[in-house]
Protein backbone atom coordinates (compact mmCIF):
# COMPACT_ATOMS: atom_id res chain seq x y z
CA UNK A 1 0.00 0.00 0.00
CA UNK A 2 3.01 2.71 0.24
CA UNK A 3 5.18 4.19 -2.03
CA UNK A 4 8.22 2.47 -2.72
CA UNK A 5 11.20 4.61 -1.35
CA UNK A 6 14.88 4.26 -0.34
CA UNK A 7 15.37 3.25 3.05
CA UNK A 8 17.84 6.23 4.83
CA UNK A 9 17.60 5.22 8.46
CA UNK A 10 20.53 3.95 10.79
CA UNK A 11 20.73 0.01 11.10
CA UNK A 12 18.15 -1.42 13.99
CA UNK A 13 20.86 -3.85 15.10
CA UNK A 14 24.23 -1.33 16.20
CA UNK A 15 27.41 -3.20 14.76
CA UNK A 16 29.74 -4.07 17.27
CA UNK A 17 27.70 -2.72 20.26
CA UNK A 18 29.23 -3.02 23.56
CA UNK A 19 26.28 -3.82 25.42
CA UNK A 20 25.03 -6.30 23.01
CA UNK A 21 28.80 -8.14 22.62
CA UNK A 22 29.59 -7.71 26.85
CA UNK A 23 31.53 -10.31 28.42
CA UNK A 24 30.04 -9.24 32.15
CA UNK A 25 26.71 -7.88 31.01
CA UNK A 26 25.54 -5.45 34.23
CA UNK A 27 21.76 -5.78 34.43
CA UNK A 28 19.93 -1.82 33.77
CA UNK A 29 18.99 0.03 37.37
CA UNK A 30 15.29 1.56 37.08
CA UNK A 31 14.95 5.37 36.64
CA UNK A 32 11.30 5.81 37.43
CA UNK A 33 8.16 4.33 37.19
CA UNK A 34 4.93 5.91 35.97
CA UNK A 35 0.94 4.94 36.67
CA UNK A 36 -0.57 5.69 32.88
CA UNK A 37 -3.80 7.07 33.85
CA UNK A 38 -6.59 7.26 31.32
CA UNK A 39 -7.45 10.57 29.84
CA UNK A 40 -9.33 11.81 26.76
CA UNK A 41 -7.66 12.02 23.50
CA UNK A 42 -8.60 12.78 20.07
CA UNK A 43 -12.61 12.19 19.21
CA UNK A 44 -13.98 10.16 22.15
CA UNK A 45 -10.93 8.28 22.45
CA UNK A 46 -9.70 7.11 25.73
CA UNK A 47 -5.83 6.42 25.77
CA UNK A 48 -3.05 5.98 28.86
CA UNK A 49 -0.79 8.08 28.36
CA UNK A 50 3.08 7.84 30.33
CA UNK A 51 5.45 9.25 27.81
CA UNK A 52 4.23 13.25 26.85
CA UNK A 53 2.73 13.66 30.33
CA UNK A 54 4.41 16.61 32.90
CA UNK A 55 5.72 13.62 34.83
CA UNK A 56 7.77 12.35 31.63
CA UNK A 57 7.40 15.56 28.80
CA UNK A 58 10.24 13.07 26.52
CA UNK A 59 12.56 10.41 26.66
CA UNK A 60 14.50 10.83 23.40
CA UNK A 61 14.02 9.75 20.69
CA UNK A 62 10.44 8.57 22.16
CA UNK A 63 8.05 11.61 22.23
CA UNK A 64 4.94 10.41 23.36
CA UNK A 65 3.25 6.61 24.27
CA UNK A 66 -0.39 5.98 24.43
CA UNK A 67 -1.91 2.64 25.25
CA UNK A 68 -5.36 3.62 23.54
CA UNK A 69 -8.85 1.89 23.77
CA UNK A 70 -11.40 3.31 20.94
CA UNK A 71 -14.76 2.48 20.12
CA UNK A 72 -16.92 2.62 17.04
CA UNK A 73 -18.07 6.71 16.91
CA UNK A 74 -14.65 7.49 18.73
CA UNK A 75 -10.95 7.72 16.80
CA UNK A 76 -8.51 10.15 15.42
CA UNK A 77 -9.90 12.09 12.15
CA UNK A 78 -8.09 14.07 9.37
CA UNK A 79 -5.52 15.59 11.30
CA UNK A 80 -1.68 16.70 10.13
CA UNK A 81 1.92 15.53 11.22
CA UNK A 82 5.47 16.81 10.57
CA UNK A 83 9.12 15.87 11.52
CA UNK A 84 8.97 11.82 13.76
CA UNK A 85 7.25 8.75 13.60
CA UNK A 86 4.75 6.75 14.51
CA UNK A 87 4.17 3.27 15.83
CA UNK A 88 0.63 1.71 16.06
CA UNK A 89 0.88 -1.84 17.31
CA UNK A 90 -2.99 -3.25 17.68
CA UNK A 91 -3.95 -5.58 20.27
CA UNK A 92 -7.28 -6.09 19.63
CA UNK A 93 -9.38 -5.41 17.09
CA UNK A 94 -8.49 -3.43 13.98
CA UNK A 95 -8.41 0.49 13.17
CA UNK A 96 -8.65 1.72 9.60
CA UNK A 97 -6.36 4.67 7.80
CA UNK A 98 -6.26 6.78 5.57
CA UNK A 99 -4.01 9.75 3.96
CA UNK A 100 -3.84 12.22 1.45
CA UNK A 101 -1.72 10.47 -0.80
CA UNK A 102 -4.16 7.63 -1.22
CA UNK A 103 -2.72 5.33 0.90
CA UNK A 104 -5.19 3.40 2.88
CA UNK A 105 -6.13 0.06 4.55
CA UNK A 106 -6.32 -2.08 7.91
CA UNK A 107 -4.09 -2.71 10.51
CA UNK A 108 -5.75 -6.12 12.70
CA UNK A 109 -5.32 -7.46 15.88
CA UNK A 110 -0.97 -8.17 16.23
CA UNK A 111 -0.40 -6.09 13.33
CA UNK A 112 1.78 -2.81 13.26
CA UNK A 113 2.51 0.25 11.19
CA UNK A 114 5.05 2.68 10.98
CA UNK A 115 4.84 5.61 9.53
CA UNK A 116 6.89 8.08 8.53
CA UNK A 117 5.51 11.97 8.87
CA UNK A 118 8.73 13.38 6.93
CA UNK A 119 8.00 16.90 5.45
CA UNK A 120 4.63 16.39 5.87
CA UNK A 121 1.50 14.45 6.09
CA UNK A 122 -2.37 14.36 6.99
CA UNK A 123 -4.25 11.03 7.47
CA UNK A 124 -7.19 9.60 9.58
CA UNK A 125 -6.83 6.76 12.12
CA UNK A 126 -10.48 5.09 13.07
CA UNK A 127 -12.10 2.03 14.72
CA UNK A 128 -12.39 -0.62 12.21
CA UNK A 129 -16.23 -2.27 12.76
CA UNK A 130 -15.53 -5.33 14.29
CA UNK A 131 -19.43 -6.37 14.14
CA UNK A 132 -19.81 -6.93 17.61
CA UNK A 133 -19.49 -3.80 19.58
CA UNK A 134 -15.77 -4.48 20.90
CA UNK A 135 -13.18 -1.79 21.40
CA UNK A 136 -9.84 -1.67 18.98
CA UNK A 137 -7.07 -1.68 21.47
CA UNK A 138 -3.62 -0.77 20.92
CA UNK A 139 -0.44 1.38 21.31
CA UNK A 140 0.98 4.29 19.33
CA UNK A 141 4.67 5.68 19.73
CA UNK A 142 5.71 8.60 18.77
CA UNK A 143 9.07 9.07 17.97
CA UNK A 144 11.32 11.69 17.01
CA UNK A 145 13.40 11.92 13.25
CA UNK A 146 17.06 12.76 12.91
CA UNK A 147 16.96 16.64 12.26
CA UNK A 148 18.44 15.75 8.63
CA UNK A 149 15.45 13.45 8.10
CA UNK A 150 13.06 15.55 8.98
CA UNK A 151 12.35 16.78 5.65
CA UNK A 152 12.13 13.22 3.89
CA UNK A 153 9.16 12.11 1.74
CA UNK A 154 6.07 10.15 4.02
CA UNK A 155 6.53 6.69 4.19
CA UNK A 156 4.82 3.70 5.31
CA UNK A 157 5.67 0.28 6.19
CA UNK A 158 2.32 -2.21 7.64
CA UNK A 159 4.27 -5.29 9.34
CA UNK A 160 0.97 -8.13 9.78
CA UNK A 161 1.35 -10.53 12.73
CA UNK A 162 2.41 -13.33 10.76
CA UNK A 163 5.62 -11.87 9.92
CA UNK A 164 7.19 -11.34 13.48
CA UNK A 165 9.48 -13.79 14.54
CA UNK A 166 9.69 -15.18 18.01
CA UNK A 167 11.97 -16.18 20.36
CA UNK A 168 11.21 -18.60 23.03
CA UNK A 169 13.35 -18.82 25.80
CA UNK A 170 13.40 -20.62 29.35
CA UNK A 171 11.89 -24.26 28.92
CA UNK A 172 8.78 -22.23 27.28
CA UNK A 173 7.94 -19.91 29.57
CA UNK A 174 8.89 -17.14 27.90
CA UNK A 175 7.69 -16.25 24.50
CA UNK A 176 9.29 -12.77 23.02
CA UNK A 177 7.57 -11.30 19.60
CA UNK A 178 10.69 -9.83 17.74
CA UNK A 179 9.09 -6.31 16.58
CA UNK A 180 11.86 -5.04 15.92
CA UNK A 181 15.87 -5.95 17.34
CA UNK A 182 17.35 -9.11 18.59
CA UNK A 183 16.25 -11.52 21.18
CA UNK A 184 18.09 -14.76 21.77
CA UNK A 185 19.22 -14.96 18.67
CA UNK A 186 15.98 -13.92 16.95
CA UNK A 187 16.51 -10.82 14.65
CA UNK A 188 13.09 -8.56 13.56
CA UNK A 189 12.52 -7.55 9.84
CA UNK A 190 14.55 -5.17 9.47
CA UNK A 191 14.15 -1.48 7.67
CA UNK A 192 10.91 -0.10 9.50
CA UNK A 193 11.59 2.78 11.06
CA UNK A 194 14.44 5.62 10.33
CA UNK A 195 14.92 6.45 13.98
CA UNK A 196 16.46 2.61 15.54
CA UNK A 197 13.99 1.39 17.69
CA UNK A 198 13.65 -2.40 19.39
CA UNK A 199 10.22 -3.21 19.75
CA UNK A 200 9.72 -6.45 22.16
CA UNK A 201 6.55 -7.84 23.23
CA UNK A 202 7.50 -10.11 25.82
CA UNK A 203 4.84 -12.90 27.89
CA UNK A 204 6.38 -14.44 30.88
CA UNK A 205 4.51 -17.41 32.38
CA UNK A 206 4.76 -18.42 36.14
CA UNK A 207 8.49 -19.68 36.75
CA UNK A 208 10.10 -17.68 33.65
CA UNK A 209 12.41 -15.61 33.80
CA UNK A 210 13.93 -13.28 30.33
CA UNK A 211 17.92 -11.20 30.69
CA UNK A 212 17.26 -9.40 27.41
CA UNK A 213 20.17 -7.42 26.33
CA UNK A 214 20.11 -4.05 24.81
CA UNK A 215 22.11 -1.46 22.56
CA UNK A 216 24.74 0.53 24.49
CA UNK A 217 23.90 4.19 25.97
CA UNK A 218 20.28 3.74 24.11
CA UNK A 219 16.89 5.06 26.25
CA UNK A 220 14.55 2.04 27.42
CA UNK A 221 11.15 1.47 28.99
CA UNK A 222 9.14 -1.33 30.02
CA UNK A 223 5.36 -0.53 29.72
CA UNK A 224 3.53 -3.43 31.58
CA UNK A 225 0.12 -4.77 29.84
CA UNK A 226 -0.86 -7.41 31.93
CA UNK A 227 -0.19 -9.21 35.03
CA UNK A 228 2.95 -7.86 37.55
CA UNK A 229 6.87 -8.70 36.80
CA UNK A 230 9.80 -8.31 38.82
CA UNK A 231 12.72 -6.76 37.50
CA UNK A 232 16.00 -7.57 39.17
CA UNK A 233 18.33 -4.15 38.65
CA UNK A 234 21.39 -5.91 40.25
CA UNK A 235 20.98 -3.92 43.66
CA UNK A 236 17.22 -4.96 44.51
CA UNK A 237 14.01 -6.14 42.77
CA UNK A 238 11.25 -4.15 41.92
CA UNK A 239 7.96 -5.20 40.96
CA UNK A 240 5.98 -3.49 38.01
CA UNK A 241 2.03 -3.60 37.90
CA UNK A 242 -0.02 -3.27 34.52
CA UNK A 243 -0.54 0.20 33.73
CA UNK A 244 2.73 1.15 35.10
CA UNK A 245 5.59 2.20 32.71
CA UNK A 246 9.31 1.46 34.30
CA UNK A 247 11.99 3.65 32.45
CA UNK A 248 15.12 2.60 32.66
CA UNK A 249 18.97 4.21 33.59
CA UNK A 250 20.95 4.35 30.31
CA UNK A 251 23.83 2.65 32.17
CA UNK A 252 23.56 -1.18 32.71
CA UNK A 253 23.85 -4.02 29.14
CA UNK A 254 20.69 -5.45 29.44
CA UNK A 255 16.98 -5.56 31.24
CA UNK A 256 16.21 -8.32 33.67
CA UNK A 257 12.30 -9.83 34.49
CA UNK A 258 10.88 -12.67 36.13
CA UNK A 259 7.97 -14.04 37.94
CA UNK A 260 7.85 -16.65 40.14
CA UNK A 261 6.53 -19.92 39.97
CA UNK A 262 3.22 -19.11 41.97
CA UNK A 263 2.12 -16.28 40.26
CA UNK A 264 -1.21 -16.86 39.44
CA UNK A 265 -0.95 -15.33 35.31
CA UNK A 266 1.38 -14.80 32.84
CA UNK A 267 2.77 -11.15 32.72
CA UNK A 268 3.03 -9.26 29.36
CA UNK A 269 5.08 -5.94 28.81
CA UNK A 270 6.34 -4.18 25.99
CA UNK A 271 10.15 -3.74 26.06
CA UNK A 272 11.09 -0.38 24.11
CA UNK A 273 14.67 0.96 23.78
CA UNK A 274 15.39 3.61 20.60
CA UNK A 275 18.80 5.93 20.25
CA UNK A 276 19.08 9.16 21.21
CA UNK A 277 19.46 11.90 19.51
CA UNK A 278 21.52 15.11 20.25
CA UNK A 279 19.34 17.58 19.18
CA UNK A 280 16.31 20.28 20.34
CA UNK A 281 12.58 18.55 20.89
CA UNK A 282 9.93 21.60 19.76
CA UNK A 283 6.73 20.36 19.74
CA UNK A 284 3.44 21.96 18.85
CA UNK A 285 0.78 19.32 18.66
CA UNK A 286 1.73 16.97 15.35
CA UNK A 287 4.42 18.90 14.88
CA UNK A 288 7.94 18.15 15.67
CA UNK A 289 11.10 20.06 14.80
CA UNK A 290 14.61 21.37 16.26
CA UNK A 291 13.85 25.27 16.75
CA UNK A 292 11.01 27.37 16.87
CA UNK A 293 10.65 29.23 13.52
CA UNK A 294 10.41 25.95 12.05
CA UNK A 295 7.21 24.89 13.93
CA UNK A 296 5.83 28.53 12.74
CA UNK A 297 6.52 27.19 9.49
CA UNK A 298 4.83 24.05 9.52
CA UNK A 299 1.98 25.87 10.55
CA UNK A 300 1.93 28.24 8.16
CA UNK A 301 2.71 25.39 5.48
CA UNK A 302 -0.27 23.39 6.96
CA UNK A 303 -2.71 26.35 6.43
CA UNK A 304 -1.58 27.19 3.11
CA UNK A 305 -1.43 23.80 2.03
CA UNK A 306 1.90 24.40 0.56
CA UNK A 307 5.86 22.75 1.27
CA UNK A 308 4.71 19.41 1.90
CA UNK A 309 1.06 19.84 2.50
CA UNK A 310 0.05 20.72 -1.40
CA UNK A 311 -2.41 17.43 -1.12
CA UNK A 312 -4.20 18.50 2.03
CA UNK A 313 -6.29 21.18 0.24
CA UNK A 314 -9.49 19.85 -0.51
CA UNK A 315 -9.12 16.53 1.04
CA UNK A 316 -10.96 14.87 3.11
CA UNK A 317 -10.60 11.23 3.85
CA UNK A 318 -14.00 8.47 3.74
CA UNK A 319 -13.08 6.77 7.14
CA UNK A 320 -13.10 10.45 8.85
CA UNK A 321 -15.71 12.33 7.27
CA UNK A 322 -17.68 14.18 9.72
CA UNK A 323 -15.44 13.89 12.50
CA UNK A 324 -12.86 16.74 12.37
Amino acid sequence: MAPNSTFVGLPVIPPEDPSLNAASPKPRGIQQVLLAREQSEGAGATVRRSIGTPKLKNLTPFLMLDHFDVGIGAGFPDHPHRGQETITYLLDGAVDHEDFAGNKGTIESGDLQFMTAGRGIVHAEMPHDNGDGTSNVGMQLWVDLPKDLKNCEPRYRDLKAKEIPTAEIDDGKVTVKVISGRSHGVDSVQELAYTPVWLLDVTIRPGGKIVQPLPAGWNAFAYMLEGTANFDTGVTTQEIKQYHNAVFEQKGDQVIAQIGPEAKEAARFVLVAGMPLDQPIVQYGPFVLTDPSQVRQAMMDYSTYSNGFERAENWESAIGKGMG
